[in-house]
C-alpha cells in the first residue's frame, strides 16, 4: 500500500480540507403555502412541487 514519504504540515492539512466545510441547504419559499422548503424537494407542509399535489397522490395509490 503506498504511504506518503513526508509528513504533511498543520498549514497544509488546513489548505486541503478548506473546501470540507458544511454549507447550509438552500432553502426556498414554497409558492402554495408561502413556508420555507428545500430547493427541488416537495414541501413537507402541504406536499406541493412545482404547482402539483405530488404527497397526496402518494397516497392515493398505496
Amino acid at each position: 500500500m503506498p504511504v506518503p514519504k513526508r509528513k504533511r504540515s498543520k498549514a497544509s492539512v488546513g489548505s486541503h480540507r478548506a473546501h470540507q466545510a458544511i454549507k447550509l441547504p438552500s432553502v426556498v419559499e414554497c409558492q402554495h403555502c408561502h413556508r420555507p422548503m428545500k430547493l427541488h424537494h416537495a414541501c413537507p407542509a402541504c406536499g406541493f412541487y412545482r404547482g402539483r399535489d405530488v404527497l397526496s397522490a402518494e397516497t392515493d395509490l398505496a
